[in-house]
Formats: C-alpha cells, sequence, structure tokens
C-alpha cells in the first residue's frame, strides 16, 4: 500500500481538479489496488464473521470526492481512502468495521458511529439493562491492549441522557453519541505484506462489541 499513501500525500498538496484529472489513471490504479486490499480482508472477516456473508468488498469503498455544497472547506477530493464493512455495507446506522488509510493516520474503528435517536434510546437501554456483558468486552485484555480509552470523549453528552439520573453507575457510557473504538496502525504497519492478516486480528477482537451493539438495536 506505499503507492496508495505515497498518492494521498501528492493529492493533499495538489487538492484541485486540473491535477486531478492529469492523474486520473493513476488514481484509477490505486483505487483498484485498495478494492484488492479490502477483497483479501473481506475474505479474512469472513473467518469469524459470516455477518458480511453478502457484501461485496469492491462496492464498500467511501468515494475519494467530497461533498463541498455545505462545507466552507471546497478542497474537490478526500485525502483518505476509508471503508466500511458491515451487514448491509459501509456501516449506515449499524456497527461493522471501518478501514482508513491516510498518511500518519491509518486506523481500523468498530462499533456505531453516530445512531439516530431511536437506536441510540435502544443502545442506552441495553446498557441500562445489561451493563455486564458490556463491561466484561471493554474489560478484555486483549480489547483493551488494542482499543485503549474505549469509546474516548470525543463524542458524549456534558451531562446525564434525558430519563437517566446523574448518579446512574454506568453514566458515563451512557452519556455517548457515538460507540466506537479504534486502534492506529503506523506507516510502517499498513504497507507491510501481512497487514490485512493484522486488521482482521484487530477487528476478530472488536467483534464482540458489534454483536452487542447489532443485538441492542435489533
Amino acid at each position: 500500500m506505499k503507492d496508495t499513501l505515497k498518492f494521498l500525500k501528492d493529492i493533499a498538496k495538489n487538492n484541485n481538479r486540473n491535477w486531478f484529472e492529469k492523474n486520473k489513471p493513476r488514481y484509477l490504479e490505486i483505487k483498484n489496488g485498495f478494492d484488492d486490499f479490502l477483497e483479501a480482508l473481506h475474505k479474512e472477516l469472513l473467518k469469524f464473521d459470516n455477518s458480511l456473508a453478502n457484501l461485496n468488498p469492491r462496492k464498500i469503498a467511501f468515494r475519494i470526492y467530497r461533498d463541498v455544497r455545505f462545507s466552507k472547506d471546497k478542497r474537490p477530493y478526500k485525502t483518505n481512502m476509508g471503508a466500511g464493512f458491515s451487514r448491509k455495507g459501509k456501516m449506515d446506522q449499524e456497527p461493522g468495521y471501518y478501514v482508513h488509510f491516510e498518511p500518519g493516520r491509518c486506523f481500523l474503528a468498530g462499533g456505531i458511529y453516530m445512531p439516530d435517536p431511536g437506536n441510540l434510546a435502544k443502545i442506552r437501554q441495553e446498557i441500562d439493562y445489561n451493563p455486564e456483558r458490556l463491561l466484561k468486552i471493554l474489560n478484555d485484555k486483549k480489547f483493551k491492549k488494542r482499543f485503549k480509552g474505549g469509546f474516548g470523549e470525543w463524542d458524549k453528552l456534558k451531562t446525564a441522557p434525558k430519563g437517566y439520573p446523574k448518579d446512574h453507575p454506568r453514566i458515563e457510557i451512557l452519556k455517548n453519541k457515538s460507540f466506537v473504538v479504534s486502534h492506529k496502525f503506523t506507516d510502517a504497519e499498513a504497507t507491510k505484506s501481512n497487514y490485512v492478516k493484522v486488521v482482521a486480528a484487530a477487528a476478530k477482537t472488536l467483534k464482540p462489541l458489534n454483536d452487542y451493539l447489532a443485538e441492542a438495536i435489533a
């Protein structure tokens, strides 16, 4: 994936349509290589998560074109490549595995990002009713080693969510608006030949979290 990271570095320096059109053949080659990686990763994920069986891994990558209609940042292209593996694809209102390539910021993430009000309520209810299973997942030694910090502090309410007391024993978890964990890889790790298996091993560790969230919103 060295060529992928090199291309992303170049587009970060030349984020305009003229440069991109001149380098379109190069981009298409990079895109095909990324799809090859996703296809290989999909085969590894299927070894422990058959919910992804109907997924076409060559159609799950997110577009490199940015939607600039409502953004002050008018750069037309993303400076990363990413894809979401989930039952329906691209992790839209369902838990899954997100893989991200970007120079200095390669990572695997999992869980559910910004669930809608209905799904968020279901997840909070599950945490309220069945916290022991979630705590067991978050406190597992392998999980804690890979996903240090758990859900983090980046997308949380400042106070208790409606319907829950401020002194609820799981209030800090209930405050979350997203339930996402991530593990960062170095660029050196991301360009090794065994990267597919390394990412898959990390994904296997977070599968119990995805299962918990999937059951919560079912």
